[in-house]
């Protein structure tokens, strides 16, 4: 193993694989080598050649920020020396094309999921108990805990019952960008490919009434929220997900009910009485092109533009190659790697849709007064990221190389085959909460710092970016991709490796996270506009 990577022939900089101490001769893969001038932490950058203070600096053949002190070779470069610098990014509408292709040696890869009767797959088995407001959320919670441990072992093929509860649901104005955005998001849980089972539990007076929850199909002006009229865009604030006709679904409020404790105990009847539909199904036989991939990380560090998110992307271009689907998220974290993706769009409508998504985060951060280099966070700084132009090069990677063949808004249904982009936040249970709403049916989060995230009802697979951090939070971990910079692995391997967990994971196999039973609290809707 080198002691420094460097990503591109040009770079200013390169990645220390090592703790680094002043005087150090630090030697990269070519066999040139580098005095270290500072201590420089493992997955920090050192300063390949001279950087004039103003210059620009260069990562992944990109530009990652401006030198705001002059950088001399052996220098540590981070915070005290580089800075953001927005500048102008030619950002081209489509052109790039990339032939992706499969082995014609090995047999198409399949999982063994559930067909629903809308076409989808689902790779897990679920009762949901969705909540239509934050009143009622204390009360799913109740009712879902009559059904943990040995309460489900007549019915194996039942994954749970889980409570599916938000903050929401009332006081916010129902014909907003929010409130729309809410009735997508429960709408699209209630008909996710990994939920068999739907009890919409309510108060009973509130504005996202459990009707507009439980009804199959119909649009936000038709699904009775009070005050809603037709959308001005019908195409994605309009339409709604259908709930899969073959989705058991009731619905209560606890104010008709008779109050908590009755609700409690209809509740569970009501749960009782489903299980035995939902214990019904079968998994069966499905074509890897039934796959929806989120791709999500969070807890960056230096390495996950290097091992993680690249070996993340080789797997979602197989899944993509093969006719499946896989979906990038975090708007703020591509800003600054936009031309990327912009270069890779089928059309020069998908990508303006991009560009206007990213300048409606412009908007939306200056009226928190702040900017969309809020971002990196303390943890991604002091793993070795420094700007949130050097985040998202590294972020990007987790798409690989297919074309971008469709943007979605927030928890817009995902209808387009191949790579795709969804409108999220980077704050992650927020972003993959989405996602799913989207119909994703399976997630890979990639992290460098360690996150303890889980997902219900869709199955998150977790990849470490380096094998400290993995050995440290190996119970937390499904896959380590520090491999690929210990020299123990190559990137293609890690990539199998991924996509061979994703199939097992997609048929049954448990998750790190799953096994802990974390998910149904990481369900948080991202809530927008004036609550009253």
């Amino acid at each position: 193993m080198n002691d420094l990577l460097v990503l591109r022939q040009g770079d200013d900089v390169a990645v220390a694989t090592r703790d680094l101490t002043p005087a150090d001769r630090a030697v990269a893969p070519d066999g040139s080598a580098v005095v270290v001038r500072d201590a420089v932490p493992r997955g920090h950058k050192v300063a390949l050649r001279q950087v004039a203070t103003g210059a620009p600096v260069h990562k992944y053949g990109q530009v990652i920020g401006v030198a705001t002190a002059d950088i001399a070779v052996g220098d540590h470069v981070h915070a005290h020396n580089l800075g953001f610098d927005p500048g102008e990014r030619e950002a081209p509408l489509g052109g790039t094309h990339t032939e992706l292709t499969v082995p014609d040696d090995v047999p198409r890869p399949t999982f063994r999921g559930y067909r629903r009767a809308d076409g989808r797959v689902g790779t897990r088995n679920y009762l949901a108990i969705l909540t239509s407001v934050n009143c009622s959320a204390t009360t799913a919670k109740m009712i879902a805990e009559q059904f943990r441990g040995a309460a489900l072992d007549e019915f194996e093929h039942v994954d749970g019952v889980i409570a599916l509860t938000h903050t929401s649901g009332c006081g916010l104005v129902p014909d907003s960008e929010g409130g729309q955005m809410l009735l997508r998001t429960l709408r699209g849980y209630a008909a996710n490919p990994n939920v068999a089972g739907v009890l919409v539990l309510g108060l009973g007076c509130e504005m996202v009434p459990g009707a507009a929850l439980s009804a199959r199909s119909g649009s936000v002006a038709d699904l009775g929220m009070p005050g809603v009229g037709a959308p001005e865009d019908p195409g994605a604030a309009g339409l709604l997900a259908a709930i899969p006709e073959d989705t058991v679904v009731r619905s209560m409020t606890i104010q008709e009910t008779g109050g908590v404790r009755a609700s409690v105990r209809a509740g569970s009847e009501a749960v009782r009485a489903m299980l035995p539909m939902l214990n019904a199904r079968r998994r069966t036989e499905c074509d890897i092109s039934e796959l929806v991939l989120g791709l999500e990380c969070g807890g960056s560090d230096g390495y996950s533009g290097i091992t993680a998110n690249p070996a993340l992307g080789w797997a979602s271009d197989r899944i993509v190659a093969y006719g499946g689907t896989s979906v990038l998220a975090e708007t703020p974290e591509v800003y600054g790697a936009e031309h990327l993706l912009t270069a890779r769009a089928t059309s020069p409508g998908v990508a303006k849709k991009l560009l206007d998504r990213i300048d409606w985060w412009r908007h939306y951060v200056a009226a928190g007064q702040g900017t969309l280099d809020n971002n990196p966070s303390p943890g991604n700084k002091a793993g070795g990221l420094t700007t949130i132009l050097e985040k998202s090069l590294g972020a990007v990677a987790k798409g690989g190389t297919a074309d971008l063949t469709a943007v979605y808004e927030y928890a817009e249904q995902i209808t387009d085959r191949g790579f795709t982009f969804m409108d999220t936040p980077g704050y992650d249970p927020v972003s993959v909460t989405g996602m799913v709403a989207g119909g994703a049916n399976v997630v890979v989060f990639t992290t460098g710092r360690g996150s303890v995230f889980g997902c219900q009802p869709t199955p998150s697979i977790k990849v470490a970016t380096n094998t400290p951090m993995y050995d440290r939070m190996r119970e937390d971990m499904d896959v380590n991709a520090g491999r690929i910079v210990d020299g123990t692995a190559s990137l293609e391997e890690v990539g199998e490796e991924i996509l061979a967990k994703i199939l097992a994971v997609a048929s049954g196999e448990q998750s790190v996270s799953e096994e802990l039973g974390i998910g149904a609290e990481e369900f948080i809707p991202w809530h927008l506009g004036a609550v009253t």
